[in-house]
This record gives structure tokens, sequence and C-alpha cells, in this order.
């Protein structure tokens, strides 16, 4: 059955909406890094394992040696690295930076694929790089007043450093799987997801798992994540990338709104306005991308 042209647009948006509430769960479970990263890490990991299997009838050759290459590692590594460094920028710093160095992906990925790959880089990558970190700068160190100034900046500063790793490895991860596409994708990142699990789980110990809102938590390991990265993975397939990086944007502008209503935690002004200038930047730089690679294909002409 033929699909609307609009039907990985709104695939796409579901799967970021799906994903907006996530931080949210993870401030309402009241737990620390370690703690998060072993129920988000072995839930997700488990389910696309399974998922993975099922739907490939068992083991394959031609996965396992794909898996077993330095491409299929380095997804491993990288979804090990994310989910851990994403835990612990939530559990200790102000959510909307750390969603603010998340939102830089396009960015990484434009240049790990020159680097990488030899893949030009526009000026206007660069331009944006500048701006996007002149906004991330205002974010954090903008406007912390009071006695508790430095300890604040502080956690700031890693919440930024945070969300800008997280950012890499997750640009890496996708480059990586733009070029070689026969790494088995579900298998690389649930095997990372896993690992990470599994040592959150070793240093948390059993005992402790069980403490602070399990509800919560799971939700974003069986829920919440999954759901997301199918559906985006399948956009991905349907609609160019910049529309699905672009309405990950809503995850940052969301995200922080979700977890303001919900909690006692609200952005400073500095945050607001660092977050204005990166979300604008992020989303001006995509838009032009677009359309500068769509009038790109149309003087190339038809394969």
């Amino acid at each position: 059955m033929r699909r609307h042209p609009l039907f990985g647009i709104f695939l796409a948006l579901f799967g970021a909406l799906v994903l907006t509430p996530d931080t949210l769960l993870m401030r309402w479970s009241e737990m620390d890094g370690f703690q998060m990263l072993g129920w988000r890490g072995t839930l997700m990991g488990c389910l696309l394992l399974a998922y993975w299997a099922v739907t490939r009838g068992g083991l394959h050759r031609a996965d396992l040696r794909a898996f077993a290459s330095g491409a299929g590692l380095t997804i491993v590594a990288c979804q090990f690295f994310n989910a851990t460094l994403f835990s612990f920028g939530i559990a200790t710093a102000p959510v909307s930076v750390v969603l603010f160095g998340v939102a830089t992906v396009p960015i990484f990925a434009a240049i790990l694929a020159r680097l990488l790959f030899g893949e030009p880089t526009h000026p206007s990558t660069w331009i944006t790089i500048v701006v996007v970190l002149a906004g991330i700068g205002l974010a954090v160190f903008g406007g912390h007043g009071g006695a508790d100034a430095p300890t604040m900046r502080i956690e700031t500063l890693w919440g930024a450093v945070a969300g800008l790793l997280v950012a890499g490895t997750l640009a890496l991860n996708f480059v990586v799987i733009r070029a070689r596409p026969t790494v088995p994708i579900l298998l690389g990142i649930g095997t990372g997801a896993l690992l990470a699990g599994l040592m959150g789980l070793a240093i948390t110990g059993p005992a402790r798992m069980a403490d602070g809102g399990v509800l919560a938590i799971a939700a974003t390991g069986l829920v919440v994540l999954p759901v997301s990265f199918m559906t985006l993975s399948l956009a991905a397939r349907l609609t160019p990338a910049a529309n699905v990086s672009l309405l990950l944007l809503l995850e940052t502008v969301l995200g922080p709104l979700w977890v303001w209503l919900g909690t006692d935690e609200s952005p400073t002004p500095a945050m607001v306005a660092g977050g204005a200038v990166v979300v604008t930047a992020l989303a001006v730089y995509l838009l032009y991308t677009d359309r500068r690679q769509a009038r790109a294909r149309r003087r190339a002409g038809p394969a």
C-alpha cells in the first residue's frame, strides 16, 4: 500500500512527542545516575534485542560478522556512552542545559562526516557552531547569582558538557550507520544499552534498585525509549534526515517545560535565552541545509 507523502513526517512527530516526557519521568524516579542507568539500559536493551531476535528469526552469520566489525563495535560503544552520560547529566544538572547540548547532534554529524569520510562541511555549519556555543555559554554562565552560584555554575557546566558528549556519540552512531548499512542496528544499540544497564545494576546493587519511583523509570525503559527509537528510525527512511532532526528539537523545547510543570525545577532567564538561541540557530541551519540540498538535487537532475 502506498503511504501518504507526509507519513514519514507524522511518524517522526509522533516519535519526538513520545520522547519529550523522558526527562520528567527520570526526575520523578528520584534515582541517581547509576540507578537510572541500570533500569533504562537493561529494560531498553532486553526489549530491543528481543525484538531483533524475533524479527530476524534467529542468529545469522552475516549479522554476527557485521556486529563484530569495527563499525558494529563502534555502535555498541556509542550507545554505551550515550546512555551513561545522559543518565548522569540528568541526575546532576539542570534538564534544560543537558537538552540544549543534546540538540547539537546535526552539527556533530556534519563534522564527523567530514573527518571520517571526507564529506564537505558547508560554511553554514561553522557559523551555526559559533552561534550554538554562544547560546550554551549564555545558558551556563549567565545569571547565576546568590550564595550557591559557584555550585550552580559547576552543575550547569557539567550538564552542558554531558549534553554535548551525548550529542557527539549519537552523531557518530548515525554517521557509522549511514556509512555501514549492513550493520544490524538493533543488535548493536540493544547490546550497548544492555551493557550500560548491567554496569549501572552492578554498581548500584540489587538491594538499592527498587529505591525510588520504579514505575516512572520503568516507563522510560519499556515505552518511551523503545517506541521513540523505533518510530524515529523508521521515519528516517521515509523522510529526509533534516525533517527528523528538526522535529527532535521538540524535546529540547518541551522537555524542560514538562519538568517545570511536573517538579519545582524551573530554568533561569539566562537558560531560557540561551536555549532560544540554540533552538533558533539549529532550526535555521536544518531548514537552510534541507533547501540547499534540494536545490543541488534539482540541478543534478534525475539519476
